[in-house]
Order: structure tokens, then C-alpha cells, then sequence
């Protein structure tokens, strides 16, 4: 079937690569949305943000308010817009709706925040070479998201030339935060898929790393908890009176030893990570704080629970023999899906009409890598009785996501609007 796009690559590699230089931590991405807003704006769309569209209360691991002031200073001094800041109120995430008018049946999901690494800046990295890596210290689109919300753009600039033919609503998500798996979340408990009754979404690269082609779903994803642990004691002089300190660095290695020692769950994949500690002052004082922060995974949300409780009593015992004050912070959640059958088979059919995808490149499931907070809105359609996939959109990688040389292959970008745009069609053509 013909099928005509009015956006160019040309305006898509453009979109990209400014979101490429302008990087940004989870719940941080004040210049991000605020340039998705304008552009959206200028496609037409009518954009919702902020607490229009995340429920403050769900958000885990929001940064203080200093940070989160220096965040959209550093922000504004690139060129956002004041007037879109102040109608965020510290929240990022943003919904279109293309038909708002009618009733809403599919729902398309972008992400766009970035990973805290700093970009290379070798002349063998793309972007270094040709002038659009981040301007942004410490922070890189490490993991293909500045593609994700390009598609997004262009998906939603489709969708608005065909927006009279449709029959029911489509809704695209920009989601914030997912490196943090904090993202989903505030945005299902505000409402965000409910009713809906097909969603979409594709990741680039993950495991499909050769060009052109394609996983018409995802298996395998692992549910996870992300927390930190603090540890308060007493500081005392280590040479005169030791016996008076209370010691939070024994009290966090002993932690971590028993953490890492949680039996592994036997009926799926199990994993907990201690990923980094800090404690202590000084040489002669004893440490009267120590910090953790850690992660637990598992195969289903289940076995998720099962190490994070687990994980819970060791914190809260190891404080008792220590005599610690304590507090665990959760930081991001995220459960585990499975793409439906139904869909991953419209993303074969509608993958066939794309010449870009070869199909002998084009499989049924790609494993899941990770945790990806996109189960969140997968898992809340699916409870209402509908059906999603995620999907995996192949591309040459020169390193691993999260790598400080990753990039993709731009050329991916014009046929994934064409796929998002596809499937939107064809499910709005579904009762």
C-alpha cells in the first residue's frame, strides 16, 4: 500500500541532533520537554505537561529543589522557553492528543531522557565529528532516546495530516525519566492509558543490532526496585573513646555483605546489585553516616517483591545490631510485561509494506534487556482488557547503550515514523 510522509529525513536528523546536544538526567529534562512542547505546538497538537499529566504523589526519586533550580537554569540559558517551564512545575512528562474529541483507543509511548556518562569526544564518534555532541557535561544520549523522541515528532506530525480520518483518539506519551524507572509510573496513576485499548512503543538497537532489522516484541524483561539506604549513627574520637561512636560504615558493609548474600529465588532469574557506598569523614572518627544505593531484578514482579523484602529485613536488622537510625528511599520501580501475540503480528504485517525492514530480518521477540518502565504502561493496558507490544528497531551500533560512544544509524528514523504512523492506523481501523 502507498503511503506517503511529509516529514523529511532531513527535518528528522535535524529534530535528533538537537536533542543529541542537549542531554538530561531523569526528571530533569526541562529543555527537553520544553523543546518537544514547541515543536508539538508548532505541529498543531494541543500539549499537555506537567502535573496535567504525572501524578505527583507516585514520582520516586525526585531531585531536591536545588538541583532541580539548577537544572532549569542550566535550561533556560540554553534557550527554553520560560513560559513552557513555568507551566511544567517541575514535572517533564507531556501528552498529545490527536483527537481529543473522540474516544481514546490507542496510545503511542516516546521516551527522551538521557544517561549520566560523559559523550566521547573522539574524532571516530559521529557526533564529535560532526559537531552535535553534548554540550552537556557528565550527561550523553547514550541509549537512543534523542531517536525515540525524534520519532515521536515526526509520528506526531503525521498523525496530525490524517487527524479528520481518524475514528478514535491516538495519544502519544513523551515519558521522562525512564533510565530512572520512575516515569511510568506517575503518568499511569494520572490517568494516562486508561481506557485505552492498544498501546505501542519501540526501543532502537537493544538486541537488534544489524540494520534493517526488527522484533515485533520483547521478551524476558525483569521487574525491578531501585533504593537507597541511609545509615546515622554517632561520631566519636576512634583513638580515646571509640566505644562512645556508633560506626554507619560497618553498618553498611555488613549490609552489603548480607545483601549480596540473598538466596536466589528458585522458580526465575533473580539479581541484586550494591552499586555504590560512601561512608565516613575522616581517618580518626568514627563514620557516623553511610549512604547505599541499590537495585533489586527479577523474572516476575513476584520474585521482585521476594528480594526487595528480603533486602528490607537485612537493612532493618543490620540498623538493630548497629544501632543505627535508618531510611530506605525508593528511587524507581518498574514491573515486567509480555508483548500479545495480536500485536507482535500487526507489527510483522505492517513491517512488510516498509521496504526498509528486510524480512528475513524480522523476528517475532527480541529478549528484554534489562528493566524498561514501559512494562508500566503495558501492564495497565493489559489489566483493562487490551493488548501492547514493544518492539526493537535494528541498527548498527558502534558500542553498547549506555557506552559513551553509542550511537545509532539515522537512517532508521524516517521508516520507524512510518511504522509508528502504520500501526496507529491500522488499530484505529479496530473497534
Amino acid at each position: 500500500m502507498a503511503f506517503s510522509l511529509s516529514v523529511t529525513q532531513e527535518q528528522l536528523v535535524h529534530w535528533r541532533r538537537a536533542l543529541h546536544q542537549h542531554p538530561e538526567s531523569s526528571l530533569l529534562e526541562f529543555w527537553t520537554a520544553s523543546y518537544l512542547a514547541e515543536q508539538l505546538t508548532a505541529l498543531g497538537c494541543d500539549v499537555k505537561v506537567g502535573g496535567e499529566v504525572m501524578d505527583r504523589a507516585s514520582i520516586m526519586g525526585s531531585p531536591d529543589d536545588a538541583v532541580k533550580q539548577h537544572a532549569q537554569e542550566v535550561a533556560l540559558a540554553q534557550g527554553a522557553s520560560a513560559e513552557w517551564l513555568d507551566r511544567m512545575e517541575g514535572l517533564t512528562g507531556l501528552i498529545v492528543d490527536i483527537r481529543p474529541d473522540l474516544p481514546l483507543h490507542t496510545v503511542l509511548r516516546f521516551d527522551f531522557d538521557a544517561v549520566d556518562v560523559d559523550e566521547s569526544d573522539s574524532a571516530e564518534h559521529k557526533p564529535s565529528r560532526e559537531g552535535f555532541r553534548s554540550l552537556n557535561e557528565g550527561r550523553c544520549h547514550a541509549c537512543g532516546h534523542d531517536g525515540h523522541a525524534t520519532i515521536g515528532l515526526g509520528t506526531a506530525l503525521e498523525l496530525m495530516r490524517r487527524r479528520d480520518s481518524l475514528r478514535h483518539n491516538v495519544r502519544l506519551i513523551f515519558e521522562p525519566a525512564e533510565e530512572g524507572t520512575c516515569g511510568a509510573e506517575p503518568m499511569v496513576s494520572a490517568g494516562a492509558v486508561e481506557g485505552a485499548r492498544y498501546f505501542f512503543s519501540a526501543h532502537i538497537g537493544a538486541s537488534m543490532t544489524r540494520p534493517h532489522s526488527l522484533a515485533c516484541g520483547t521478551y524476558g524483561f525483569l521487574a525491578s526496585t531501585r533504593f537507597d539506604v541511609e545509615f546515622s549513627g554517632r561520631a566519636a574520637h576512634a583513638g580515646i573513646d571509640p566505644h562512645v561512636g556508633r560506626n554507619s560504615l560497618m553498618a553498611a558493609a555488613c549490609a552489603v555483605s548480607n545483601l549480596l548474600a540473598i538466596p536466589r529465588h528458585g522458580k526465575g532469574v533473580s539479581r541484586i546489585n550494591v552499586g555504590r557506598l560512601e561512608a565516613g569523614s575522616g581517618r580518626n572518627v568514627i563514620p557516623a553516616h553511610a549512604s547505599l544505593m541499590c537495585e533489586t531484578r527479577g523474572s516476575t514482579t513476584a520474585i521482585n517483591e521476594y528480594m526487595f523484602e528480603s533486602a528490607r529485613r537485612i537493612v532493618e536488622s543490620t540498623a538493630t545490631m548497629y544501632e543505627q537510625e535508618y531510611a530506605i528511599r525508593l528511587m524507581g520501580r518498574a514491573s515486567t510485561a509480555e508483548s500479545d501475540a495480536e500485536m507482535r503480528d500487526l507489527v510483522r504485517k505492517v513491517s512488510a509494506e516498509i521496504p526498509y525492514f528486510h524480512q528475513d530480518k524480522v523476528e517475532d521477540l527480541g529478549p528484554g534487556f534489562g528493566s524498561d518502565d514501559v512494562c508500566a504502561f503495558i501492564e495497565a493496558i493489559q489489566k483493562q482488557g487490551g493488548k501492547g507490544t514493544y518492539a526493537q528497531i535494528g541498527s548498527h551500533l558502534p558500542a553498547g547503550h549506555h557506552n559513551e560512544r553509542f550511537d545509532f544509524d539515522e537512517e532508521l528514523l524516517l521508516p520507524a515514523v512510518e511504522l509508528f504512523c502504520r500501526m496507529a492506523l491500522e488499530l484505529d481501523a479496530r473497534n
